[in-house]
């Protein structure tokens, strides 16, 4: 009898965990070795919060390892140039000296973060000591440095080793016997800044309408686990209100025409994730005046890509939703993501859901409900089943 306890048991707990679990078909394409495919919202609604429980397996079943992705760098680089003026050149102990200034006064220190030279001498290759002043009186060494010409390579650029902010600068050369002269020198701050840029992607989900205590109340579906970007309304009545959302998020939006002109701004600016128990809710503030007329809502958040090595036009799964306390694979392809990043990856698409738990997406029913009649539906099987069994062995006694 034990042993059927156990069987029944172990086949309502393996139902509690399987009911969820689904999978997303994968296409890819392109001859590069990495894909990269785009998570939906219908992924994160059914998926753990932390993502922890994706997988993605190819044809014969097998993991495929992977990463996530969740934006891309860019470098920008900033470049400003000050020309510098010839003040004055001399020698001094068999050294040759050259004193610039900034051609022009500024306003504000100026900040170089390496020199450039102009010259017309060819083959000749120089040591150079720098120097620096406030006031050409007070000279500092900076550093020194090489300017050459030979044959077809040249470096006539000295990259500071620091950021300097000097008015004068003094170039010493230990000898000049070459006679040479520089056509323009200038000084040159350059940045190069990296910026990490996002996935944002965006869905219009249904939504409904509550009227309540002077406020309008838009509840959005389907946004669980997504972290938000922004939400857009749409409509065409006139109006400025106050809108907001929950965790403090709050803003005048406005759709105004006067004089001809029209004024629109009906987005709230949000950054933060829904969780699986929320519902998502908006408030507009209506005051005393009529509600506006809702024509539709769009969302917009933040994407993530599961990228993996794998093969041009093979069918792969994502299997989600699973196991709620699973957690995340650990992979060596993890560990040079960043190396992968930098070269071509192939876009591949979601071309169907499927749920396991029924032909159709499943209502928005929380698992934690379903969980909990699973094992109530459980204990009461085992106290009926072990009250029959001390009531059978009192009755052979």
């Amino acid at each position: 009898m034990w042993k059927r306890i156990i069987s029944i048991t172990f086949l309502l707990c393996l139902f509690s965990t399987t009911a969820f679990a689904h999978t997303a078909t994968v296409q890819t394409g392109g001859e590069s070795k990495y894909k990269a495919v785009r998570l939906t919202p219908e992924i994160y609604n059914a998926a753990n919060s932390d993502l922890s429980d994706l997988l993605i397996k190819d044809s014969k079943g097998e993991n495929v390892p992977y990463f996530i992705n969740s934006g891309f760098h860019t470098d920008r680089e900033g470049r400003e140039t000050y020309p510098m003026e010839l003040i004055n050149s001399y020698t001094k102990d068999n050294s040759f000296y050259f004193d610039y200034k900034l051609a022009a006064a500024m306003e504000r220190d100026t900040v170089a973060t390496s020199i450039e030279v102009a010259t017309e001498s060819m083959n000749f290759a120089k040591a150079v000591d720098v120097y620096g002043s406030y006031d050409n009186l007070n000279w500092d060494f900076v550093q020194n440095d090489k300017l050459y010409i030979i044959d077809d390579k040249s470096k006539l650029i000295i990259e500071l080793n620091k950021p300097q902010k000097y008015t004068y600068y003094r170039f010493k050369l230990s000898n000049n016997l070459e006679k040479i002269s520089f056509n323009a020198v200038n000084l040159i701050y350059s940045t190069k800044v990296s910026e990490k840029n996002y996935f944002i992607e965006s869905l219009i989900p249904t939504f409904h309408i509550e009227e309540k205590d002077k406020t309008t109340l838009i509840k959005i579906d389907g946004l669980k686990n997504l972290r938000l970007y922004d939400v857009t309304i749409d409509t065409d009545s006139m109006f400025k209100r106050i809108v907001s959302a929950p965790l403090g998020s709050e803003k005048e939006i406005y759709n105004l025409s006067l004089n001809g002109i029209s004024y629109n701004d009906t987005a709230l600016p949000l950054d933060r994730q829904i969780s699986q128990d929320e519902t998502f809710v908006i408030t507009i503030v209506n005051n005393d005046d009529k509600p506006i007329n809702i024509k539709g809502v769009t969302v917009c958040y933040y994407a993530d890509e599961m990228v993996f090595e794998g093969k041009a036009w093979e069918s792969y799964t994502i299997d989600f939703g699973a196991d709620a306390t699973k957690t995340a694979p650990v992979y060596d392809i993890e560990r040079y993501k960043d190396e992968i990043l930098k070269g071509k990856i192939d876009e591949a698409s979601i071309s169907a859901i499927s749920y396991d738990s029924e032909k159709e997406k499943p209502s928005e029913v929380d698992s934690k409900v379903i969980f909990n009649i699973v094992v109530i539906g459980i204990a009461v099987l085992l106290g009926g089943l072990i009250l029959f069994h001390l009531r059978r062995n009192k009755n052979s006694i």
